[in-house]
């Protein structure tokens, strides 16, 4: 499955979380998420990602183990992803470390889910706040089949319109990548 997705800039938070909260209640998560690659950081050079997520919510805690593939869209970096929920998280970083695996970042994501069908689609609309990050992000995504991503993309896109998104507000910066960027210039 190819997970569409669209991510932005949130300039009226407020607004958005009204204008979603509209379409769908939320669930207010806080996400442990930790990346990982080889030591010669192929899997990132090549588009690849591999993550191990703690999801705390109301509702107790859960762990996810993600792959996603390099993209296939290059202006969405829309990516084929394979998730499964993992018993033992611990147990995975264990593995994934004596496999020569590294931990290349770890950061918190403070998420406010929301669930609906929207142009027929099932539609995960979140609110994002990084603490290591200035500003608000949301990221709206559906999956899909790959014949029919650029549709569940318009279907996206057409969702942040809706919310009050413009084309300027999208950004293909990864977490990841601002993170990293983040700590290096707190660096003395």
């Amino acid at each position: 499955m190819i997970e569409a997705e669209l991510k932005a800039r949130v300039r009226q938070p407020t607004a958005v979380r009204e204008r979603l909260l509209a379409l769908a209640a939320g669930e207010s998560s806080v996400y442990h998420d930790t990346y990982y690659d080889w030591p010669s950081r192929s899997l990132s050079a090549d588009g690849r990602e591999l993550r191990l997520r703690l999801i705390e919510a109301t509702g107790g805690r859960r762990a996810l183990l993600t792959f996603k593939e390099p993209a296939i869209e290059s202006a969405s970096g829309s990516k084929p992803e394979y998730e499964t929920q993992v018993e033992d998280p611990s147990a995975i970083d264990v593995m994934l470390r004596g496999l020569g695996l590294e931990c290349t970042v770890a950061f918190e994501k403070r998420c406010t889910n929301h669930r609906f069908i929207a142009s027929g689609r099932e539609m995960l609309a979140t609110v994002v706040q990084v603490p290591e990050l200035d500003g608000t992000f949301i990221e709206v995504e559906t999956m899909t089949g790959e014949d029919d991503t650029a549709a569940a993309l318009a279907d996206v896109r057409g969702l942040l319109d809706q919310v009050g998104i413009t084309e300027d507000d999208l950004t293909s910066e990864l977490y990841t990548d601002a993170v990293i960027k983040a700590r290096q210039q707190r660096r003395p």
